[in-house]
């Protein structure tokens, strides 16, 4: 009589490792991006980048070893519709060699890396893998971050060494701005939407534990876009764990400003800043809004294809008033005092619109705005459980399989979609974007008759219902 091997860790590990193995190449994007960046580094192309670009290549073995279809018809119009602007814009660039720089990098951004990160998660598991990543990124950044802050290491602030900047270093100052900001949102959308109770303590306290570094990165933007997508995110999970949750972040607010003295000087007067916009800005205020007018000015002059791709910092002397400083001042985190050049409005869509005009801002907000409604309308599949379709109805205030992968879509979304009045592509976190929308895009565009929208964990009799709540 023969009897089974017991399973050790290990061979759960292994068998982990082989299930995960597809995916495997957008974590290691996501775990690059905690490796230090070179104080002189620019944003210039990194690790994470060149990985992303192996993410592509892994994709496309993929699909030929599985013999999957490609995207379907309606993916690859709402993936592949920035294209028609980028290319035009890149076409129309006054220097060849920067336009096709430009075009691979937005290729890279918005249409490549999302499709092929869209394509490699094969279910939810999938997906919650790359959600944790996301939360594990933002802690590690996070840390250093908070250290940076109370060792005096960080970038330069008021004259003081205090911005935390994470492994970003001070030329990207919004690098660990962004991962912490997506690892919160990740975190809140896990905690409202996650069945287990330990999973969804887990993912309680490290949002808790991210609400520091995000305050300490002194980001305004950062700020605005996580409070307008958690706030999302608690509207959209009802409005009973809405208060709930506002209740705990009201408490953490208060143990962190009065009992632990996080509100520092130097951030409340951040915090006041953003309703001063109008009346007594700063000089990094009145240098956006000039750049804000430059790319408006830009396009004025050229309505329908913009100044071309890399075309703002060549047109921007021409069109900015005096009131735009010669740089930002860039200083600590282990570079010397120098300044930066300003060479981009810090607006994603101002910057689309001077640089590839009408055509390309309506082609890629237009991509946004289909994600967007098909990102919600998966979340109000995944809450509706009509009795004649999904079986039996669940229990009285039990969360409904894949509502964590709904907020985390919906956030991320709402997020970056927020964050681009304020911020732009570039820099060595911009690669993350292209994740951000890849896991949106898998949620919004994935047939839903195709197992991959089927939660993995879930038993055989579960996935009738899984299948009719997508």
């Amino acid at each position: 009589m023969s009897h089974a091997l017991p399973v050790t860790p290990l061979d759960t590990l292994t068998a982990a490792l082989q299930r995960a193995l597809p995916v495997l190449p957008v974590v290691a994007v996501i775990a690059l991006l905690g490796l230090p960046i070179a104080p002189t580094d620019e944003g210039g192309a990194n690790f994470a980048d060149a990985m992303s670009a192996l993410v592509v290549v892994c994709c496309a073995i993929h699909l030929v070893r599985a013999r999957r279809r490609p995207l379907s018809t309606t993916a690859a119009l709402v993936i592949g519709l920035p294209v028609i602007g980028i290319a035009v814009a890149a076409a129309g660039a006054a220097d060849p060699a920067a336009g096709i720089t430009g075009l691979a990098r937005y290729l890279q951004i918005f249409v490549l890396v999302p499709a092929a990160v869209l394509l490699l998660v094969r279910d939810r598991r999938d997906f919650r893998l790359l959600a944790w990543s996301f939360i594990a990124l933002a802690l590690w950044q996070g840390a250093i971050g908070v250290h940076q802050y109370v060792t005096g290491t960080g970038a330069s602030y008021q004259g003081e060494d205090v911005r935390a900047v994470g492994t970003f270093g001070p030329t990207d100052v919004m690098g660990m701005a962004s991962v912490v900001a997506f690892g919160l949102v990740c975190a809140v959308a896990l905690a409202l939407g996650t069945c287990a109770a330990r999973q969804r303590a887990v993912a309680v306290l490290c949002a808790l534990a991210l609400l520091p570094p995000l305050a300490l990165s002194f980001s305004r933007g950062a700020w605005i876009a996580t409070a307008v997508a958690c706030g999302a995110q608690l509207v959209l999970a009802g409005l009973r764990r809405a208060v709930k949750v506002g209740a705990v972040v009201a408490a953490a607010g208060v143990i962190l400003v009065g009992g632990l003295g996080v509100g520092t000087a130097m951030l409340q007067e951040r915090i006041t800043s953003i309703t001063q916009v109008a009346d007594a800005p700063d000089q990094s205020v009145v240098d956006r809004y000039t750049m804000w007018a430059a790319a408006v000015d830009m396009w004025r002059e050229h309505p329908l294809t913009g100044v071309g791709l890399k075309g703002f910092p060549d047109n921007r002397d021409g069109h900015a008033s005096l009131a735009l400083s010669s740089g930002s001042d860039i200083a600590g985190a282990g570079a010397a005092y120098h300044k930066q050049p300003l060479l981009s409005p810090h607006n994603m869509y101002l910057l689309v619109l001077g640089e590839q005009g009408l055509i390309g801002l309506l082609a890629l907000v237009g991509s946004w705005l289909a994600l967007l409604v098909r990102t919600l309308r998966g979340l109000v599949r995944v809450r509706r459980t009509p009795p004649d379709t999904a079986g039996p109805r669940l229990p009285s205030g039990r969360t409904p399989p894949g509502t964590d992968c709904a907020l985390v879509a919906c956030g991320l979304l709402v997020w970056q979609l927020v964050d681009f009045v304020y911020a732009d592509i570039g820099g060595p976190s911009t690669v993350l974007t292209a994740v951000v929308f890849g896991l949106i895009g898998w949620w919004a565009l994935m047939d839903p008759s195709t197992p991959a929208d089927v939660d993995a964990r879930a038993p055989a009799s579960s996935v009738p219902e899984e299948a009719a709540a997508r």
